[in-house]
């Protein structure tokens, strides 16, 4: 495999070879299918790059936790054709294409292969990507107590939507290499219909100390997977060694087709020289939620950033100008959190820019179901009693939101969309005025809580719907160095 030129989607400029890889639904092991591949293909020398429909944050960490690098969101919705066209040039910026075995891009969808956000149309779904970026689909399908009727599903995804190629498809825990096969007949039986038959790439056995497991968001992302099979350091290699084993990775290569760069490639990703502030990023098991495209889009802002733990660390890091506090399971870690008095004390004295989301918005109110938190801003938060409410889902969803005042993230009017999932819930009334009016699926209301240097929201804000949110930040960062 080689790069070579191309154009797709009115961008030129050199190209990598790309597939989509999708499932009729959710739970069929299209994550755990992905990074066996991708663990296969990298130990045979592909520089293999991935990537993941939607606002999803879980799947990518364990997208990276086999290629070593960052798994980039890709959402027309949030950021326009554009702005996919931008993440995906960020992810293959560097590819390394002089590989003996080339290179591949390989992007995860979301649900099954055509689930977005309205039941009439693609928006937001894996199709809408194969489409954008000229991708064909790996089905990945979960056999498991089916056999001709597996077939009747490939044909139904082939055929449903004209241009969506479904070229191959992956069977899910298989029962034997004999349930293999009489799937594979059933395949073969298939009527043509006007294209290609679709190709059966394997069978993949039930794996229980192989697959990446599940939570309450989704899957456990892989920096929380204590205690599962995915947290063994050698998990990648035998994930891979499994994938090799029953799948035809020759076959996937060639199915590959090659997906154009933008061409204003080689300005992605480049920041200012030296760096004009400094930001503290929280990362670790409690917080780590974060859309690469909004960090590289600090980087490229001015910011230099700088991780630290709020678990592990006493103090921040010195000469910080801001903090970023991404989402994660802050409520998982509530009890660390609290006891952990100095770093709470320093965020709270800490007096330039601040920008919080979900469980960072969590850790600067006042308490977590009772544990004392930073108290920045005046909020409890709380995962509901045992019994009424624990555990229940209150926010899904994209967001498109206005500021109706002046944050740190920009002046009032400022717009940009993201994505809220949450299980917390605020406990009262928080005493200020919210900083948005936001609109889903089901109506407006207003959230947000901004001081003038700080500000929190449940809400995944993307950078690459708005820009200008990343030097805004950096900017306000700026303005309050040395308060």
């Amino acid at each position: 495999m080689s790069a070579a030129g191309s154009k797709v989607g009115g961008h030129d400029g050199p190209a990598i070879p790309g597939l989509l890889v999708a499932a009729p639904g959710s739970g069929h092991g299209k994550t755990t299918a992905l990074c066996g591949i991708a663990a296969a293909l990298g130990g045979r020398g592909v520089d293999v790059r991935t990537f993941k429909a939607g606002p999803d944050y879980l799947d990518p960490t364990w997208h990276r936790r086999v290629t070593g690098r960052p798994s980039r969101n890709l959402d027309a919705w949030m950021t326009g054709k554009d702005g996919v066209w931008a993440s995906f040039a960020r992810g293959v910026v560097d590819v390394d294409s002089s590989r003996e075995q080339g290179a591949l891009a390989i992007v995860e969808g979301v649900m099954g292969l055509f689930d977005g956000r309205d039941p009439r149309g693609l928006d937001g779904s894996g199709a809408e990507l194969a489409l954008l970026l000229g991708l064909p689909v790996i089905l990945v399908v979960d056999a498991a107590g089916m056999a001709r009727s597996a077939a009747a599903v490939v044909e139904g995804f082939a055929r449903h939507v004209a241009g969506v190629d479904v070229v191959g498809v992956v069977f899910n825990r298989v029962g034997s290499a004999g349930h293999t096969r009489i799937l594979r007949e059933a395949i073969e039986a298939l009527p043509d219909f006007g294209k290609p038959r679709v190709r059966v790439l394997g069978g993949l056995p039930k794996a229980p100390d192989l697959a990446v497991p599940e939570r309450h968001l989704g899957l456990v992302s892989a920096e929380h997977a204590a205690g599962h099979p995915g947290a063994d350091p050698d998990w990648a290699r035998r994930l891979g060694d499994w994938a090799g084993e029953h799948l035809d990775l020759d076959a996937i290569l060639a199915l590959a087709r090659p997906v154009a760069r933008v061409a204003d490639v080689s300005s992605v990703g480049r920041s200012p020289s030296p760096p004009r502030i400094r930001i503290g990023v929280a990362q670790d098991a409690a917080f780590h939620f974060y859309y690469p495209d909004n960090l590289d889009l600090l980087r490229e802002a001015g910011a230099e950033l700088v991780p630290f733990s709020p678990l592990a660390d006493n103090a921040l890091p010195g000469g910080l100008d801001g903090l970023y506090l991404g989402g994660g399971y802050p409520e998982a870690h509530a009890a660390e959190l609290e006891a952990n008095a100095p770093i709470r004390a320093a965020v709270r004295r800490f007096s330039g820019a601040v920008y919080a989301e979900c469980g960072g918005l969590m850790f600067l109110g006042e308490s977590l179901d009772d544990r004392a938190m930073c108290g920045v801003l005046p909020l409890r938060t709380t995962m509901g009693a045992e019994g009424a409410g624990k555990g229940r889902l209150r926010a899904l969803g994209y967001r498109e939101v206005v500021t109706t005042r002046d944050t740190v993230l920009g002046p009032a009017g400022t717009m940009f969309r993201g994505h809220e999932f949450h299980y917390s819930a605020l406990a009262g009334t928080p005493g200020m005025a919210p900083a948005y009016r936001m609109k889903g699926r089901t109506g407006e209301t207003v959230e947000g809580w901004a001081t003038d240097r700080v500000l929190g929201s449940y809400v995944h804000a993307h950078f690459g719907s708005n820009p200008a949110l990343a030097t805004s930040f950096v900017a306000a960062c700026e303005a309050h160095r040395g308060r």
